[in-house]
């Protein structure tokens, strides 16, 4: 892969945080979920966060990581997994600080304990409508090599970036869709079969599909233009729509009377 950076340049892009799918795909995963709750989750949802719908609520924790609070110093680790290639997540693989896998149990619990504060509620539940999208993006299920691809250097039709931010963001806005009309182009082609089939809460199914899609993500040459679209879109779209199946379905489970 040639070499296309200069040093000054690498060392900003390898300092940028790693997000999941960007504001765009995420707002779609919360808003194609939005269309399949429950009305028992619908209800204990909206008695946590208000008027705040699971689109608005999806990239909070991102938007958070800036802050200055020991929390969020410390919930970095919490967007992503770590599988070395050829080997199956298990919760003993993940790190002192938590992953991604060990925050969606510890938000999830305390997302429904009506014993906590209700701030603590938002957060966790904020961060558990987040964290299944980021579970989807398959970039997010590394291999321990290369942060997530975040260290793999790539031009995206001529704007320098990297593999790890490609799948965050430039293939979902390549589309120039906003995220409502995303929404409406993925939802209305998911039937009920396709829900039915997509409709799993087990987190351990979401990080072996994207750790087995991973792979196929890497290029060939640095240089990604309108092949790569056309090779990798119908992946992109998949994954937001079982993103938002799975969500729905995960919120309908954990708030079932």
């Amino acid at each position: 892969m040639k070499q296309i950076l200069t040093a000054t340049a690498a060392l900003l892009l390898a300092a940028s945080p790693a997000l999941a799918w960007g504001k765009t795909g995420h707002r779609v995963t919360g808003a194609i979920a939005d269309r399949h709750l429950s009305e028992d989750a619908r209800t204990a949802i909206r008695e946590i966060l208000g008027v705040e719908d699971l689109a608005e609520a999806s990239n909070w924790p991102d938007f958070m990581r800036s802050s200055s609070e020991d929390f969020w110093r410390a919930a970095g680790p919490f967007h992503y997994v770590t599988i070395p290639e050829g080997t199956d997540y298990d919760v003993s693989m993940a790190p002192e600080a938590g992953d991604a896998f060990t925050a969606l149990q510890m938000f999830s619990a305390i997302a429904t304990d009506e014993t906590a504060p209700l701030a603590d509620r938002q957060r966790a539940l904020r961060f558990v409508i987040h964290l299944v999208a980021d579970l989807h993006q398959p970039m997010h299920v590394g291999d321990g090599t290369d942060r997530g691809g975040n260290d793999v250097t790539v031009v995206f039709f001529e704007n320098v970036t990297t593999l790890h931010l490609v799948w965050d963001e430039d293939m979902v806005d390549y589309e120039q869709l906003s995220y409502s009309e995303m929404t409406e182009w993925l939802d209305r082609r998911i039937t009920p079969e396709l829900a039915e089939e997509w409709s799993v809460t087990d987190p351990h199914v979401w990080i072996s599909e994207s750790a087995e899609i991973r792979p196929s993500l890497y290029p060939d040459d640095a240089e990604l233009q309108w092949n790569y679209v056309f090779e990798h879109r119908a992946t992109m779209r998949m994954r937001l729509s079982q993103g938002g199946i799975r969500l729905a379905a995960y919120l309908n489970e954990l708030f079932e009377e």
